[in-house]
């Protein structure tokens, strides 16, 4: 069985294990032994899986086997996400997608199975082999004619789509309640349904999936707070049951509670962390190559906590011996914020002091599709308040996930420290090994204190 990069072992002194040791397939849906396999879990985390189901099998169905499994029900919905668009001078349309939501036997959220329109490497790979006439290749009939998505160029008037329509009604149907409410009727063209207002501009249009397009299948789990593992395997079993495989391009997200990390110190340590030991953390994770979405911090943004922090040491030492500290540059909002801290009391100076840093934060270009996505942060009222780490590789073995959160889990106890987060002394592309070692003491380190 093929692994993407695992390694087996466990990490020094047996405190944490060391995230490989299963059989993860790329394109095979055998998985390794599922019992607890380390200390459980202590955040609360919401947990995304990229899967793909084999030909014949859609997301929806995995969504009704975990629903008859808990005793729950699925229901159909609508995923909202954008595309790139074909069409000159515009950047991306919005759509909506065919997507399940299951609840629990007490209608208590489990998880949403939703498309990734990143997973395209094995469809393209499959329609190839098809075209060249290859034997045993796999092919994707095209789905079911009720399973369609809706394309438009204004995210605005998506979500009005979204509220006045039934996902779950046949395409033939598509559109027809909105185009009620815009008082017009849904235009035929070919196999496309469109909708316009009554000056004729566009409001959406409809289009069954293309062929294969069921097929990606993306876990979002419902924030877990006890038994992670337990939880994550309930999910995973009915997946390999059914032959989902993970796919070229899969990653595994995990979203933690933002709020912890709304203060300079532990901003400053989360950019120092993803920043400075990039090539550190893609190893001992083990991060997929081909996951199209990710990237390096911003420059900008590791020089401001650098900045920040030198400012803050300053004040603080000026305070200290009675000298104080010069401002010559009353635009400077990180010497400011410095220089207000050790003359403002307690609570009031961290807050000052965290809300310059966010500010400033927001002009370094810090962005979703990173190694980890830290915009939730740079808000005061942000949709959803969390971190969310994005290197993990795509996995079907829960053990394999809870692993690698676990060390993600402690390093993210570490950058909650005050002391900022030292520089690797080896880069990981020098001496991968030693890099990953280092990186693993100060997780290490923190767990024995």
């Amino acid at each position: 069985m093929t692994t993407r990069g695992g390694r087996d072992g466990a990490a020094p002194g047996g405190v944490l294990p060391a995230p490989g040791g299963g059989a993860e397939s790329t394109h095979e849906s055998a998985g390794p032994t599922h019992g607890r396999t380390g200390p459980a879990l202590r955040r609360r985390i919401g947990v995304e899986i990229e899967l793909i189901a084999p030909p014949g099998v859609d997301r929806g169905v995995l969504a009704r086997r975990v629903a008859l499994a808990s005793g729950g029900a699925a229901r159909r919905v609508f995923h909202t996400d954008s595309e790139p668009s074909l069409v000159l001078g515009m950047g991306h349309f919005w759509h909506l997608t065919p997507a399940w939501e299951v609840s629990d036997a007490h209608g208590a959220p489990v998880a949403s199975f939703v498309d990734d329109i990143t997973i395209a490497d094995d469809l393209r790979r499959e329609h190839e082999e098809a075209r060249a006439g290859r034997a045993g290749a796999a092919t994707s009939a095209a789905p079911s004619p009720d399973l369609w998505r809706v394309l438009s160029d204004d995210p605005r008037l998506l979500r009005l789509v979204a509220e006045h329509s039934d996902p779950a009604a046949p395409f033939d149907q598509s559109l027809d309640a909105v185009a009620r409410l815009f008082g017009t009727d849904v235009e035929v063209v070919g196999g496309v349904r469109r909708l316009r207002d009554r000056s004729g501009a566009s409001i959406a249009m409809a289009a069954p999936l293309a062929p294969g397009r069921e097929r990606p299948c993306e876990i979002v789990t419902a924030p877990l707070t006890v038994d992670h593992e337990a939880a994550l395997e309930a999910l995973l079993r009915p997946a390999r049951e059914l032959g989902f495989t993970v796919p070229v391009e899969a990653a595994v997200h995990l979203h933690v509670d933002g709020a912890p990390f709304r203060s300079a110190h532990a901003f400053a340590n989360l950019v120092r962390l993803f920043g400075h030991w990039r090539g550190a953390l893609h190893e001992l994770l083990e991060t997929n190559p081909a996951c199209t979405r990710l990237a390096p911090m911003p420059p900008a943004v590791l020089a401001l906590v650098e900045e920040e922090a030198a400012a803050w040491a300053a004040a603080t030492s000026g305070a200290r011996t009675g000298t104080g500290a010069e401002d010559d540059d009353d635009d400077d909002v990180v010497a400011t914020a410095a220089g207000d801290d050790v003359t403002t009391a307690g609570g009031a100076a961290s807050a000052q002091r965290w809300h310059h840093l966010q500010q400033a934060a927001a002009r370094t270009g810090l962005l979703k599709y990173m190694d980890v996505n830290l915009t939730a942060l740079l808000t005061d009222s942000p949709a959803r308040d969390t971190v969310e780490v994005r290197i993990l590789p795509g996995s079907l073995s829960a053990s394999a996930i809870t692993g690698r959160a676990r060390l993600v889990e402690a390093l993210l106890d570490r950058c909650l420290e005050e002391a900022p987060l030292p520089h690797p002394t080896t880069a990981a592309s020098v001496a991968p090994a030693r890099a990953d070692a280092e990186l693993l003491a100060l997780v290490l380190a923190r767990t024995r204190s």
